[in-house]
């Protein structure tokens, strides 16, 4: 399969913002022809699926500006830094947005959203033995929670109505690890 690596020649920074870095960079095609590709650059993100013991996700609505609506998904954010452990993150992540705590969590894998246009990683898990603190929302975090089944969740994937790809695949993974909890 090496027949099909681009191999990096320079690069040219188009745009370095606080999120996201866009660049263009300059490649040989496997055939020695030059090419470019234009891409963003992305700390990485991690996202977190919190079971309660009686079935339930805690899920959250959330508006997403670039699509102009609200989205309903698994709490989530973006990495500190560059090689921020994923898991640490993760924990941070579900006890600033929901106030909740988990005492297992089970790594489900690693999303490429959009591997044609940007670098993120997405690192999913699931967490269990949930219990319950305060939530510390960032300044310009607006979100509200929500408890669902896993089944309903499972459901609704299946039916086309959760639209986020991240909370999609981890529904899907656990559904696949928590069968006990669908009503299928």
């Amino acid at each position: 399969m090496s027949n099909l690596v681009e191999s990096f020649v320079s690069r040219e920074e188009i745009f370095d913002g606080r999120i996201l870095k866009v660049v263009k960079d300059t490649v040989t095609l496997p055939n020695g022809e030059m090419a470019t590709r234009e891409m963003c650059l992305h700390v990485g993100g991690v996202c977190v699926l919190p079971l309660l013991d009686d079935g339930r996700v805690i899920m959250e609505h959330q508006y997403r500006y670039p699509h102009g609506r609200i989205f309903f998904e698994i709490p989530a954010g973006k990495l500190n830094y560059k090689g921020e452990d994923p898991l640490s993150a993760g924990m941070r992540e579900l006890r600033e947005e929901t106030g909740a705590v988990a005492e297992r969590y089970t790594f489900l894998g690693e999303l490429a959203s959009t591997p044609a246009l940007i670098d993120e990683k997405i690192y999913m898990y699931l967490a269990e033995g949930i219990t319950f603190g305060e939530r510390r929302l960032d300044e310009d975090e607006f979100l509200d929670v929500e408890l669902v089944p896993l089944s309903e969740l499972y459901e609704m994937v299946m039916r086309g109505e959760i639209k986020d790809a991240k909370t999609q695949l981890a529904i899907l993974k656990t559904a696949n690890l928590r069968r006990d909890l669908l009503n299928l």
